[in-house]
């Protein structure tokens, strides 16, 4: 059983296997490595896996060999449940400002991360193997239950064109001319959020959102901000208003 000062456990790991009572897993070496030598972990210490599919379950550390460890699963703490939110879509970044916004849009529960390319981006590509890394992290740390889909970067006419017609999509607009972000979550409903790059939308891509069916210009305040600042305050401004509809 797990033991009352486990529940519950400090640390979380998403683990990609299937869970259940009486499983079974052995970490990664990596894994191994943060339970073991960064966290301290002790045999019979209890911790947390979650898989995005299975719930969260409680497990048993299990010490074998030197610097290899097992993970014996015992009961489950939380049931597996949907955890609804946007996708953004944003203009890749320079490294330390992407990994901050991924690293905080996961927190504020993004369901997808879908990088646009534009004309004014300063970054064109991104590495999806450290975005999931960055979004694992953040999930664990949060206490999802789901990791988003981190989809490739695509031109933003690409991207437009794969949205299904008349699917609400709230553009920042550093133009001004946008609605206010909560008036428009009011009037549209909560759809998703697209955050051009550091410099703003060039002219033509401006005109090419205005025409694409869907798409509602926001304003988020007077100040000038940058990407992910703007990203993550219509995040926390969809999640707040997402809390009140529940």
């Amino acid at each position: 059983m797990i033991r009352d000062d486990d529940a519950p456990a400090k640390i979380r790991l998403y683990v990609d296997l299937p869970l259940g009572a009486g499983a079974v897993l052995e970490p990664s070496p990596a894994q191994c490595h943060y339970l073991l030598t960064v966290m301290r972990r002790r045999d019979g210490d209890g911790i947390a896996l979650f898989n995005g599919r299975d719930g969260e379950w409680l497990a048993r550390l299990e010490l074998f060999e030197r610097r290899r460890c097992r993970l014996n699963i015992e009961l489950q703490s939380r049931p597996q449940r949907a955890e609804p939110g946007p996708a953004l879509l944003f203009a890749p970044l320079k490294r330390i400002r992407q990994e901050f916004l991924i690293e905080k849009a996961t927190e504020l529960g993004v369901a997808s991360l879908a990088p646009v390319l534009c004309r004014r981006s300063v970054v064109d590509r991104i590495n999806r193997n450290r975005v999931v890394s960055i979004a694992i992290e953040a999930a664990e740390q949060s206490g999802r239950l789901t990791l988003p889909e981190v989809d490739q970067a695509l031109p933003l006419a690409e991207r437009l064109a794969a949205r299904p017609n008349g699917q609400c999509l709230f553009v920042g607009d550093e133009t001004g001319t946008g609605q206010p972000v909560a008036d428009a979550f009011d009037e549209h409903g909560l759809g998703d959020l697209l955050i051009g790059p550091e410099g703003g939308f060039d002219p033509e891509e401006l005109a090419e959102l205005r025409a694409h069916e869907g798409v509602v210009p926001i304003s988020l305040g007077p100040r000038t901000l940058r990407a992910e600042t703007a990203a993550l305050a219509a995040l926390a401004c969809w999640q707040a208003l997402s809390v009140e509809d529940e």
